[in-house]
């Protein structure tokens, strides 16, 4: 068996994109060369929410600590990215602990978040099997 931690960005004003990703990974049943690939979840999840930190720098240590323990950041590159401080966050996060980040575009999306295409080191369609593969890829090269 495979394992692979993912921590998905999201803002929870967009958490559609959040779900969907989720559902793909951490839901569907992957295999690799007929072995199971499992897909751990690092991200924040809604109902234990780290938002509520006493500060800033709270947060940003509870994030980072998130990112540190995944294998791959994925990051939709939805517009609203450029103008997220803490999505800026979790790509310096990424970069600290050189964690390889996973742009994905949301599907009939016609423009890209610059900072996150920037960062990534993949970039891949709104499709479960781009996404999966995209992890799985990005995973395989970070070992």
């Amino acid at each position: 068996m495979f394992q692979v931690s993912v921590f998905i960005s999201h803002s929870w004003k967009y958490s559609e994109h959040y779900q969907k990703l989720s559902e793909w990974l951490f839901i569907e049943k992957w295999n690799v060369d007929g072995a199971p690939l499992v897909f751990n979840d690092t991200s924040v999840p809604k109902e234990n929410p780290i938002h509520n930190a006493p500060n800033t720098q709270a947060l940003r240590d509870a994030i980072y600590s998130r990112i540190n323990n995944s294998n791959v950041v994925v990051i939709p590159t939805g517009l609203y990215a450029n103008y997220s401080n803490w999505i800026q966050k979790e790509i310096d996060g990424a970069r600290c602990y050189s964690r390889p980040i996973l742009a994905v575009n949301p599907w009939a999306q016609k423009k890209a978040s610059s900072v996150v295409s920037n960062a990534a080191a993949e970039q891949v369609g709104w499709t479960k099997q781009s996404v999966a593969n995209g992890v799985w890829q990005l995973a395989k090269r970070s070992r």
